[in-house]
């Protein structure tokens, strides 16, 4: 499958606190807990999805600075291709991270000034060309490739994550052009089910997924008025949550393209992303295709942990 991706590049460092809310120290040494790695909602699914064997074109904006070297560097070790990353901004965004030993985290997210930024019109228009589903994550400079992909006849997915209002202004284009939804349910005004119903009033998109964190997701089906919950599965010890929406959302894609089946694509994202969280980095831990199917088999033979939710 030809996926165009479309989104966020940023070096993040992650940091390992004892636990939250943190108490005022004027020095730690968690020692092994500090870690840096090129990272970003955009770079996560793009590595996830080459990982599990889609041909990818990246659409993102760096820096000129080190960070954005760096970033360089990154994309050949991660083995995408990096010729649509654009160095056209002074500095790289970057994200700091804290997590404790429960996995919960918090994540603070320093953009540049990459919100004012346009990802050159041409250059997008012949990547969707070349591709059959366009995955553009809701970041300013993918705001005018949804119509680009609607006239291209493009399929659309996109990840509006902590949503809390079905008039959301920064989100609306992103709700109204999905195709495949996803979003987190952490600051959801109703229950997911509710607010799948909701969703279904006002907006259009024929698959939604909502994450319910350790409970699971839940999938909305609209031709079908189908609502159903994926349970999650424990397949390792949680190091750190942060990332697990980006890899149930690229591994779900992956699956779903590939059979068409958004029940069997969800469950096996599940364990995906079951998998990924057993890592501190939000773009460590992806599996491969194989990796992905045996494991899976495993967990539905009952010997790779049970519900969590």
């Amino acid at each position: 499958m030809n996926i165009l991706v479309s989104g966020l590049i940023n070096l993040e460092t992650t940091v390992r606190v004892e636990g939250f809310p943190l108490e005022y120290n004027p020095v730690n040494f968690p020692f092994g807990g500090v870690q840096s790695r090129v990272s970003g909602v955009g770079y996560n699914l793009s590595l996830a999805l080459t990982r599990l064997g889609d041909a990818v074109r990246f659409l993102s904006l760096i820096g000129t600075d080190q960070a954005g070297r760096l970033v360089r560097d990154a994309l050949a070790d991660d083995g995408i291709p990096g010729e649509d990353v654009l160095a056209l901004l002074p500095q790289t965004a970057h994200s700091a991270i804290l997590y404790d030993e429960t996995g919960r985290r918090q994540i603070h997210v320093d953009l540049k000034d990459i919100q004012t930024r346009i990802y050159p019109p041409e250059r997008a228009a012949a990547a969707l060309a070349e591709c059959d589903l366009a995955v553009l994550c809701n970041i300013n400079f993918s705001r005018p490739l949804l119509g680009m992909a609607k006239q291209a006849g493009r399929r659309i997915a996109t990840d509006v994550h902590t949503i809390s209002s079905l008039d959301d202004p920064y989100n609306m284009d992103f709700l109204s052009a999905a195709d495949v939804l996803f979003m987190s349910d952490e600051r959801l005004p109703l229950p997911p089910e509710e607010w799948m119903q909701a969703l279904w009033g006002r907006y259009s998109a024929p698959v939604v997924v909502i994450g319910l964190g350790s409970r699971g997701a839940l999938l909305g089906l609209r031709p079908e008025k189908s609502i159903e919950l994926i349970p999650a599965v424990q397949t390792r010890p949680v190091v750190n949550s942060i990332g697990a929406g980006d890899a149930l959302f690229s591994a779900f894609l992956h699956c779903f393209t590939a059979t068409g089946d958004a029940r069997g694509a969800l469950r096996q994202a599940v364990v995906f992303a079951s998998h990924k969280i057993g890592t501190a980095s939000a773009a460590d831990g992806f599996l491969d295709a194989e990796e992905l199917e045996n494991l899976y088999r495993k967990v539905n033979n009952g010997s790779a942990g049970n519900d969590t939710g």
